[in-house]
């Protein structure tokens, strides 16, 4: 029960930092930036790594999870609890934003800039690079553990300072979803769960193949190591 606390309070905290940004963004004229929301991304993240991940693995998205289950280091009875832990803390998160700014029609919800083709090549590519880099930092040395909340966070404010202007770069199934209902906005929701998984279960073959041991392994073991 305490790992499923974890995952919603995280994933609670990630949608309310991230989209909150992207609102109150909007709701005061631009005095966040792009930028700014970008950075609050990577680094509410990096804050719920190293808060929660020697509880959970501090997955915070559906997508890295089913990944983390592909490659034997979750039990595939912990991926369905893991889930609803995470999108009970994203749903709360975009409701208690529609409460704080019931005047917002989208409440941070992805949406494609261009055709949803474009939006669904961009999401699994660039969760694909943030399931290789989690995979890679949560395996093998004590150092690398220790700066795995970094390297991740570096990575989603990365992708989403470059390529959340196109599609959003939501990398998240949780993310996408709670906003996307709470505002009565579901139309792209689809690319949102189907890129997010695509790319995130194909990081996994990929980090086998370039690591001769330790990312696929044969125990069920969760996420970043203490």
């Amino acid at each position: 029960m305490k790992r499923y606390l974890a995952e919603f309070f995280g994933t609670f905290a990630l949608v309310f930092a991230g989209t909150g940004a992207i609102v109150i963004n909007q709701a005061s004229g631009g005095a966040i930036t792009h930028s700014g929301i970008a950075l609050t991304f990577g680094l509410v993240i990096l804050s719920m790594i190293y808060t929660f991940g020697d509880i959970s693995g501090a997955h915070f998205n559906p997508a890295v999870t089913t990944a983390f289950c592909l490659a034997r280091r979750l039990p595939a009875r912990e991926v369905a609890p893991y889930i609803v832990s995470q999108c009970s803390g994203a749903f709360l998160a975009s409701a208690l934003l529609r409460l704080l700014f019931p005047a917002d029609k989208l409440l941070g919800s992805t949406m494609p800039a261009g055709s949803e083709m474009q939006s669904l090549i961009l999401e699994t590519i660039l969760t694909f690079i943030l399931m290789l880099t989690i995979l890679n930092v949560s395996t093998g040395a004590k150092e690398k553990g220790i700066t795995a909340g970094i390297a991740v966070g570096a990575v989603i404010g990365l992708e989403a300072m470059f390529a959340g202007p196109i599609c959003g770069a939501s990398m998240n199934p949780a993310r996408s979803l709670a906003p996307a209902l709470v505002s009565l906005h579901p139309q792209h929701l689809w690319l949102y769960i189907l890129g997010p998984l695509a790319g995130a279960l194909l990081a996994v073959p990929a980090c086998c193949a370039i690591r001769e041991r330790g990312c696929c392994s044969l125990n069920p073991v969760s996420g970043f190591p203490k």
